[in-house]
């Protein structure tokens, strides 16, 4: 199955009964949420903590001053909607609303009660499968569970600043924010393949790529093209191109919307795609068996395999430094586990914390636990 199925016939998708976000979770985002998720009670400490009162407050404000959609409001959008939730199986919609905003966006927003925002800018410039592309993405975040643990983020971010003048502890919380900044990238991939699953056109889903770099009217705009782009940009140019890379990418929570072209096409193309449509993918009822072992495991191969096949012009000097793949690559690969462990480790921190200076539930503050995205 490949990327450029402009031209096939419409077919009727394929609902995914009782599919795990599991399934559709990166690599390296899985071995991080599933070594989370093995703090047990902390998921219930951020959410009463810091979720409460500002979840409640962007509710309203949003029940203020945008459109909640609806068959009466919004119909399309509706459709698209409950299209969307009934492929990956969600019986419960999460509120939708739309927003006026120039600019093609989504975000889900909240812990305990999740809804999900768009702009005007995507019902107007995305067709049909191109907004159940992503509509289908922000309910992939919702599904993971990923506004929770982007408030791990925001805490220690707000704690890197409040210890700034101690040069280790300082040093320490940013190699932590770091990681877990990778981590975030590469839960913007999961949600990218939720809604692929969704909408089961790959064209459409690279094609909201495209609007999202580069506006609405494709007409002018080759799908090819836009995925040479990709390519140059993954391993052309030269040490100094690689290095303004890093810097574009190391404090940023979304990889730039040609690479997620490029990650989506391997997905696809790697024949994961398609077997989940044929049935074989990790189900809900079986995710209590989740190994964070396997899984973070699963996170070392991926960034190995990266590593010994990136055609980086910096991660390929260091292979011939040193004298082959391998060894680095092995190294390479250890970092998703550090990763996980880094992940891990804050997330305890950051609940002793909460556990220390918490207060009645009606009486609390914190972050709203939105994620940002596409």
């Amino acid at each position: 199955m490949t990327i450029d199925d402009e031209n096939r016939p419409a077919r009727q998708r394929v609902t995914l009964t009782g599919i795990s976000s599991r399934a559709w979770e990166h690599p390296a985002d899985r071995g991080a949420l599933t070594a989370l998720r093995e703090l047990r009670g902390f998921d219930d400490v951020v959410r009463s903590f810091f979720g409460m009162w500002n979840e409640r407050g962007f509710r309203l404000s949003y029940l203020a001053g945008s459109i909640r959609v609806d068959h009466r409001q919004y119909p399309r959008v509706y459709q698209r909607f409950t299209e969307a939730a009934a492929t990956l199986d969600v019986a419960e919609l999460p509120e939708l609303y739309v927003t006026q905003a120039p600019m093609i966006h989504g975000e889900a927003i909240g812990m305990d009660k999740p809804f999900i925002v768009i702009t005007t800018a995507a019902v107007e410039k995305l067709d049909d499968d191109e907004l159940r592309a992503l509509i289908g993405h922000e309910i992939g975040h919702i599904r993971s569970g990923h506004a929770v643990y982007k408030t791990i983020m925001m805490i220690l971010t707000k704690w890197a600043t409040n210890v700034s003048w101690i040069p280790i502890g300082a040093i320490a919380l940013r190699a932590i924010i770091a990681a877990m900044y990778e981590w975030w990238r590469k839960a913007e991939l999961s949600a990218d393949r939720a809604g692929l699953l969704a909408g089961q056109d790959p064209a459409a889903s690279i094609r909201l790529l495209m609007k999202l770099a580069g506006g609405g009217d494709l007409s002018q705009i080759d799908t090819a093209a836009f995925l040479e782009q990709a390519a140059e940009y993954e391993g052309g140019g030269d040490l100094r191109d690689s290095f303004h890379k890093i810097g574009m990418t190391a404090w940023s929570s979304h990889p730039v919307p040609v690479a997620r072209a490029a990650e989506l096409r391997k997905w696809v193309d790697g024949g994961d795609y398609g077997r989940i449509l044929a049935g074989e993918y990790d189900r809900r009822d079986s995710d209590g068996n989740a190994s964070v072992t396997a899984d973070v495991k699963a996170a070392a191969s991926h960034y190995r395999e990266t590593f010994e096949n990136s055609q980086d012009p910096l991660v390929t000097l260091a292979r011939r430094v040193s004298g082959g793949a391998a060894d680095l690559g092995d190294w390479a690969g250890t970092q998703a586990g550090r990763a996980a462990n880094w992940a891990s480790t804050a997330a305890g921190a950051a609940g002793r914390a909460a556990r220390r200076t918490s207060r009645p539930a009606d009486d609390t503050n914190g972050s709203d636990g939105g994620t940002s995205a596409p």
